[in-house]
């Protein structure tokens, strides 16, 4: 890991796990901003999730924000830890989504001041989902899973159109010894 990769996922990650165990132990608070996003995402979670997901989703919002909590803080460890950091990268940004939703809405702001104060905090979160996402990517430099897969696909092909070839010029010389030595056969 370079150096920059060991500095740069801690500082990512410290305000989700500090916010997300603040959440965690007081939802309260968050739970008036929070409400009309859950109100609209629990909802069509419950259509779109196999019933395994849905039935288990927590009924309150406070136990939501608890639940957003909860990822972030485990996210938040996994991306500082390096210990499952892609995962870790993938659970934040899937978390910030509905947390900037919920607590930056600048659209529905009438105060100029308070909207551009709430438009500053929302490009902050995309610019941090930003980051989330090239963290969720990063493989360090080595291939990833889908290079992998195809190049190791292309590679299984070659090899076996090679080993095809080989096997080919092994039957024809096969064949033209077979041939060499019935010719030098005496009484053939």
């Amino acid at each position: 890991m370079t150096v920059v990769r060991a500095l740069a996922r801690p500082l990512l990650s410290v305000i989700f796990v500090v916010q997300g165990a603040n959440a965690i132990r007081n939802p309260e608070p968050l739970v008036p901003k929070a409400q009309p996003v859950t109100d609209r995402l629990v909802p069509m979670v419950k259509r779109v999730a196999p019933p395994q997901v849905s039935d288990r989703l927590p009924d309150t919002t406070a136990n939501l924000v608890r639940l957003n909590g909860s990822v972030q803080v485990i996210g938040g460890i996994a991306l500082a830890s390096g210990k499952g950091r892609r995962l870790g990268a993938s659970l934040l940004a899937a978390s910030l989504v509905p947390t900037t939703l919920a607590g930056h809405p600048f659209w529905l702001e009438k105060d100029k001041t308070v909207r551009n104060q709430q438009r500053i905090n929302f490009m902050k979160n995309l610019g941090i989902l930003g980051g989330l996402l090239l963290a969720a990517v990063d493989t360090e430099g080595k291939p990833g899973v889908a290079w992998r897969a195809t190049h190791g696909a292309k590679a299984a092909k070659r090899e076996t159109k090679r080993g095809a070839k080989a096997a080919k010029q092994l039957a024809h010389e096969a064949k033209q010894a077979a041939k060499l030595a019935k010719a030098e056969l005496p009484f053939g």
